[in-house]
């Protein structure tokens, strides 16, 4: 669903008139996609440990001290910033409890607002394979879940984050081409390729797509 765009500049006039407030309304707004977001980048091994709720409480406190930085460089769309924010403390998050485990997370931070994982491999291979829970069908899951890691790897790093952005995190072609930074025609462009080239990785792989 579209929604309503209100004009950068009267957003901008609210916000310094009111950030506390201003910041509780958007952020309330957007919650559910950001949860969408941490649900989806939280490494697998914190399942159970970390909870994407407290994840995104530590997130609003953070966005609360740095929304003076917004205001100050307004260079993307809100949402997009909250989204930097939240996925800064994710990785801190990581960090935390994984350490040394999870350093090489900002390796992929190789342009300011790309600033998840170092591989989204892994991820996508949990959510495509999440069906195969039962003891029996365990050792199966680890087997497909190293095919496709494999063969996810072997995709263009940008064509598997857009295909994440967009399938995923189900971001809109603008707020994908916002995050990569490239223009929104490229980023429909990548999308197409990326799908297509993910389903020539699942059709070869016994027992994803039936």
């Amino acid at each position: 669903m579209l929604e309503e765009q209100e004009d950068p500049q009267e957003f901008l006039n609210r916000l310094q008139e009111n950030p506390e407030g201003v910041l509780a309304e958007e952020y309330n707004r957007y919650r559910d996609r950001l949860w969408r977001i941490v649900n989806f980048r939280l490494d697998q091994r914190l399942l159970g440990r970390v909870d994407a709720d407290d994840i995104l409480q530590e997130a609003y406190l953070d966005a609360a001290t740095r929304i003076e930085h917004y205001l100050n460089d307004p260079a993307t769309t809100f949402f997009i910033w909250l989204r930097t924010v939240v996925g800064q403390t994710l990785i801190d998050v990581h960090r935390r409890h994984l350490g040394a485990q999870k350093r090489d997370v900002r390796r992929e931070v190789k342009q300011k607002r790309r600033v998840f994982s170092a591989s989204t491999s892994f991820q996508i291979a949990d959510v495509l394979l999440g069906d195969l829970t039962s003891p029996s069908q365990a050792a199966l899951k680890e087997e497909l879940a190293k095919q496709l890691h494999e063969a996810l790897e072997s995709m263009n790093e940008i064509d598997r984050e857009i295909l994440v952005l967009r399938h995923f995190e189900e971001l809109s072609n603008l707020e994908a081409s916002e995050v990569l930074e490239i223009e929104p025609k490229t980023a429909s462009m990548r999308y197409f390729r990326a799908l297509t080239r993910l389903r020539s990785i699942l059709v070869q792989i016994p027992g994803i797509i039936e």
